[in-house]
């Protein structure tokens, strides 16, 4: 998968783009659903924020963002909030498709 990064008053070094592939790749690697992940890395005055917008299959689209003083804080802060909406949005979907076949089970077919 590519990782788009984007820098906004942020020069994007090969530092920098090796912390988000080494925080983001093992965490989108175990969701097959991820087609796209753009990262934007943002500086104002002595606020560095750093935001991951994830899209998938299935209209499934989440963001995370996350603010603090240094750069690589707030890559790693974002990382495992996008990693905790990741393991949400599985969750959901898999207790969704266990409840559509236990009525199926438990409900006998019409006209018997």
């Amino acid at each position: 998968m590519d990782i788009k990064i984007t820098g906004r008053n942020v020069e994007i070094n090969d530092s920098i783009k090796d912390r988000v592939e080494s925080r983001l790749l093992p965490v989108i690697g175990d969701y097959p659903r991820v087609e796209s992940c753009h990262v934007i890395c943002t500086n104002e005055k002595y606020r560095f924020t750093a935001a991951v917008i994830v899209q998938g299959r299935d209209k499934m689209h989440l963001e995370a963002e996350e603010t603090s003083n240094d750069l690589y804080a707030s890559i790693d802060a974002a990382a495992d909030r996008i990693d905790k909406q990741l393991r949400k949005s599985r969750d959901k979907m898999i207790a969704r498709g266990q409840e559509r076949q236990r009525l199926a089970d438990a409900e006998p077919p019409a006209g018997i």
